[in-house]
This record gives structure tokens, sequence and C-alpha cells, in this order.
């Protein structure tokens, strides 16, 4: 019998219960698959006395994961149906250790993949995933899924890091990953968080923890770029064909493009970059209507299925400061809220640029990434006007004639975001605009401003679409001091405040008890938290 490729990296792997391996649905037509000049394979380091800080039982709920990563009820057969468990207790007693990094499951060869990239600018040359490790694609209820450990230890690319990521910033990851989906905002997903007593040494001593990710895909536009700059072009024409082969069907219905829109030799390509092109109008609309800043836009930051991905020094403003530095690494405020939409047009020409020698053809080339430039604003108006209570048909220019002002308004004052636009929606449901008053401290404007937001509403607005207004303006986003009370209390040994604060950021849009809790003024200190690229 032929060995497995890779049989080193099976030598400890998962069991279940009485000793019976665990059974991973793990396709073979993963990214690994393409070869070894994409990926190295590489072995998780172990993680010392590890042990559960979350997990996400909602995200196995809807990926229909229950019967692989469940302990089977006793007596059970292991295909029967299992209830959804409410405690990490019934989970299957291995998969602790793999989603540590100290067993490979079966059939799993780990790798770490290589891409390259611009950061803050500038060409950075090889990067590549220094402290992730993507385990496979396994199946799911929603289509094919990719299953990476971030934290996992050292691999080739880690260039002079150690591999490692520390509680604190993994439970940002993990809580903002899920309020984004709560939220709607296409993003990578947290399975779970795994921590453990090993020291990590960044401006302090902390501790290592491993964060689970799942996504459709993880491909960055910087893996375009690895194989372009390195004029690697067989490789790069691989890369592109099988991004259009696994991930062209959903790029299509996110974006309404496809492939017959194209013709001739490079349509293929075409079609890609102009669907990537979408998709990243479309992400940066609802980033920027949601008043989140991700802080570090780098072009291997960026997703091609126009997925929110990396979380570092990210910030949800708690003041309207479009030019609030969120990055403290960030000098020039190149990443601000009011620079992220060109930056996206920036990263887009990097990625077009990448791929030009597959294209041949410079004038199509441009003339698909311009599309961006006309769909953003149209995507942003759409979400600004759906903020308002308007209809989806307001023209871009009668949504800017209101919002522009108000906005300007807010800048100067600083106003709560999150809370002015909620006070807004409660408003316009009892016509009563004295809550939303109160948050502004120049009231003579907002007074000389109501008026004609009236009449907007009268012209522009029905009663479905004022509804709506509570089903897109939250009560809760993860302010970066809710964030820091989780932490900290995680940092003592208490994890019940990540799991209390993920209940309410999964459900952003119920008023309750649970939303109340977080859903009002940031304490005077969160004004002085500063967040870094240090993970």
């Amino acid at each position: 019998m032929q060995e497995h490729p890779h049989s080193d990296f099976l030598a400890s792997t998962a069991t279940g219960q009485n000793g019976a391996q665990m059974r991973w649905p793990w396709r073979a037509d993963g990214f690994a698959a393409l070869g070894a000049v994409f990926a190295t394979p590489t072995r998780p380091q172990p993680l010392q006395s590890p042990h559960w800080v979350a997990f996400n039982h909602a995200l196995v709920h809807e990926l229909e994961w229950e019967r692989w990563l469940y302990a089977p009820p006793q007596g059970a057969p292991q295909a029967a149906g299992l209830a959804q468990p409410a405690t990490t207790s019934q989970l299957r007693a291995d998969l602790l250790e793999v989603l540590a990094g100290n067993a490979v499951p079966p059939g799993c060869s780990p790798v770490a993949t290589v891409y390259s990239g611009h950061q803050f600018g500038v060409w950075a040359g090889r990067l590549g995933d220094g402290r992730a490790l993507l385990l496979g694609t396994l199946e799911a209820a929603v289509g094919p899924m990719e299953l990476q450990l971030k934290g996992s230890g050292r691999t080739r690319y880690s260039r002079m890091g150690d591999g490692r990521a520390v509680l604190r910033s993994s439970i940002r990851e993990y809580l903002c990953s899920e309020a984004m989906h709560g939220l709607g905002i296409p993003t990578t997903r947290a399975l779970a968080l795994v921590g453990s007593a090993t020291p990590v040494y960044r401006e302090r001593a902390e501790t290592a923890a491993v964060l689970t990710r799942v996504a459709p895909s993880f491909l960055r536009f910087g893996h375009f770029e690895h194989f372009s700059a390195n004029q690697q072009l067989d490789a790069l024409r691989q890369l592109a064909d099988y991004a259009a082969a696994t991930l062209g069907a959903q790029l299509a219905t996110q974006t309404g493009i496809t492939l017959a829109q194209f013709d001739g030799p490079a349509a293929a390509y075409l079609c890609l970059l102009a669907q990537v092109t979408e998709a990243t109008a479309q992400l940066l609309a609802q980033w920027q209507a949601v008043g989140f800043v991700h802080g570090v836009m780098n072009t291997d930051n960026m997703s091609v299925l126009g997925l929110t991905l990396d979380y570092g020094p990210f910030q949800f403003l708690d003041g309207f400061e479009p030019y609030r530095i969120t990055n403290h690494s960030d000098a020039q405020g190149r990443y601000v809220l009011a620079r992220q939409p060109a930056i996206g047009y920036w990263n887009l020409r990097a990625l077009a640029q990448a791929l030009a020698p597959l294209i041949e053809d410079d004038a199509r080339t441009v003339a698909v990434i311009d599309r961006y430039q006309a769909a953003f604003p149209l995507y942003f108006a759409r979400q600004m006007a759906a903020k308002l209570g308007g209809r989806d048909d307001v023209p871009q220019e009668t949504v800017h004639a209101v919002l522009d002002p108000l906005l300007q308004q807010m800048a100067v004052e600083r106003t709560d975001y999150t809370i002015f636009w909620r006070r807004l929606s409660h408003a316009v449901a009892a016509d009563d605009f004295s809550a939303v008053r109160d948050v502004m401290r120049d009231r003579a404007a907002f007074d000389a401003w109501l008026p004609q937001y009236r009449d907007w509403l009268h012209a522009h607005a029905d009663a479905a679409s004022r509804q709506r207004m509570l089903r897109v303006n939250p009560c809760v986003v993860l302010r970066n001091h809710l964030a820091e009370q989780a932490i900290a209390r995680a940092e003592q040994g208490d994890f019940s405040e990540v799991a209390r604060l993920l209940q309410a950021l999964h459900n952003p849009y119920e008023d309750g008890p649970a939303a109340q809790a977080y859903a009002d003024f940031p304490p005077s200190w969160a004004q002085d938290i500063q967040v870094s690229c240090s993970s």
C-alpha cells in the first residue's frame, strides 16, 4: 500500500470516545491540492495544558457539524441526530487537542500558504501564513468550508515571529468575527478559542491562544501578488483557475457578475477580477455604514471573496471621527475610516496588476477595476438610505442631500455613531425625535436639519422602509471597551463575559435586557484605548 505523502504528520491523530477515530469529512480538492509551490506542509506546535475559552455552538449548528464534533448520546450510534449542546462538556473528548494544535485529525495534512503583499502602501515581499495553518476543506451544510488554526506555532513564513497569538487579540478576533456576522457583514467565522498557560512575549508577558477560523476560502489578494511578482506565471494561472472554479459560483451569486458577460481568451480572469471588485465595493460600503475601521487594510489582508479578514487593530467608532487613527502603528492615518473606500480601490489596482500577465489587455483590466468607482458610491448610498429609513430606489444625490449635512454635524460634535442611528430608528417609528435631539450638542443645527429630514421621509420612505431601520441600525456593536472588559476577566480565568457578550453580538438588532448592558455610551477611559498590530 502506498504511504500517505504526509504520513509523518499523522503520527498523532485524534481519536474519539472508546478510542474510535473521529471521522472528519475532508474534501480532496482543497487549496493544498494545488501543490507544494502554494503551501508548505507544517505540523502545528503543541500548546501546553490547553483549555476551552469559547466554543461557537451556533456556528456548528449552522454548518451541521454536530455529528462529528459532538459526543454521541450515551448508547446512541455515531450517526444518530444530536441535540445542540450548551457546554463544551458535550464535545468530543479529543476535539480540544485538535483545535489546540496538539493532534492532527485523520486525513488532514496541515499547510501554511505563501503570499506576498503591500503593507501600508509599500511592497513587503514574501509574507505567508506566519502563524496560521490551513487544516483543510470540510463539507458543510452551506457548502465547502476551510478550517484554519491561528496561533498554532512557527511556519516557514514566520520570519522573526514565534508563530503564536495571544489571548487578548484572539478574543478580539473571536468576538468581532461573530459580531460582523450578526450585523450581516461578510466575514470569516470563529469556531473555537483555546487558551493555555504557555507564555508569549509582546509588549508584556501574555498567554498563548489558538483561534479556529472558518471560511469558504482564505484566499487573499496577496496570494496572486506573490506569484505575479516572482514571475511564476504558470502558478499564477493555476491559482486563478482554481479561484474561478471554486469561488466563481459564490461570487456570481453575490455580485450578479457571470462569465457570460465577458469574451476572449482572458474572459475567466476578467470575470474573476470584476467579481472581486464588486464584492470589495459591497464590503467597504457595509463597513462605512456601520462605522467599522479595519485598521490594517494591507493587500495581504484583503479577501478575494469580499470577507472581512484578519481582525487586528480594528474599531467600531464610538464618536463619529472619520479621521480617527485606530491603529497606533498607522502614524500617517492611511487606514482611517474616511480613507477606507479609496484604499479599497488602491488594493484592487494591486490585484489587477498581479492578474495583468494573464489578461494581457491593460485597457480592459483598468475598465474592470474602474467599476469600483461607480459601484462603491451606489452601495454606500443604498446602505445609508436604509439607515435613514428610505427605500432602495432613492437616487444617490437625494440620499446625500439629507445625509451629508447630518454627517458633517456629527463629525464636528463627535456624536456617538451607533447610539445616534439606533435612536433615530426609534424616533421615526414613534414620530418623536426628542431622544435623538438629546444626543446632539448643537441642537439648533439639528432642529434646522430635522424638517428637511421629515420632508425626505415623506417623499422617499414607506412603512416597510421605516420599520427596516431597526434591522439595519444596531443597538450593540463590539466597542473597544466592551472587548477590553471581556479580555480583563478572561486573563483572570473567567470566560463568562466572553460568552455573554457573544450572545448580544449575535443579536445586535434586538432591544432587550441582554443588549442594554452593552448599548450605553462608552466610559470616558475608552477614548484612551490604543490597539496595535502586536498580537
